[in-house]
């Protein structure tokens, strides 16, 4: 079980992960890739292939992959994920930080993407809240349309659920046979709402075993 998987409170899943782009390590790349570039030039101009210097060269060879692989490291721990409950932002890789947004204090979401955003699917994402800090912004995060989509369908969904699961309960509390007519339907609506990642494939098939039952 990965380490968000262990934050998911009952009932609640993933719909969806993402990631700073990966654009965010370019900087650390291209430097280290001129760094090495200038470190093998120098050892062949200078003839220092063997030696002292040639392992200080080594060194200075192998130190500038070091500082990527940290890098892409810190980069592949850093996630922002989208329940059907909350916006999840988490860092660090042995010391971990963890922030939340419930999709129910969520007032409005703000999308800027730039002209290199749209070509290379990147851009920042600011997720509006009621809460004291108001404001929780993600910067150059990858596929952002897809998770600000993603944000506003589950948070349309809390609104779908509750009305049709009192609904269930309303079914389900009558006298075995009682209209029975209403049990298909209900059936139907909950096929989408499952469709659509709202509840999960047992919860559908309990509730639908429960609405059989009382036909």
């Amino acid at each position: 079980m990965s380490y968000l998987e262990k934050l998911l409170g009952e009932n609640e899943r993933i719909v969806l992960v993402t990631r700073r782009h990966w654009l965010t390590l370019g900087g650390t790349i291209f430097w280290a890739l001129t760094l090495a570039l200038a470190v093998l030039v120098a050892s062949i101009l200078l003839g220092l292939a063997v030696g002292a210097l040639g392992l200080l060269l080594l060194l200075l060879l192998i130190l500038p992959l070091l500082v990527v692989l940290r890098d892409w490291v810190r980069w592949r721990n850093e996630m922002y994920a989208v329940t059907n409950l909350r916006v999840l932002q988490l860092e660090g890789v042995l010391n971990k930080r963890v922030s939340d947004s419930s999709l129910e204090k969520v007032n409005d979401v703000v999308m800027s993407q730039s002209f290199w955003g749209r070509v290379f699917d990147f851009g920042d994402v600011e997720i509006m809240t009621a809460s004291e800090i108001g404001v929780n912004k993600l910067s150059m995060i990858a596929h952002p349309v897809r998770f600000k989509t993603t944000m506003i369908n589950q948070k349309e969904g809390l609104g779908e659920v509750e009305p049709l699961e009192s609904r269930a309960r309303g079914v389900l509390s009558r006298e075995p046979g009682a209209e029975a007519q209403d049990v298909p339907q209900m059936i139907e609506e909950l096929a989408a709402l499952r469709d659509k990642g709202l509840i999960t494939a047992d919860e559908f098939e309990r509730k639908k075993a429960e609405l059989l039952n009382r036909m």
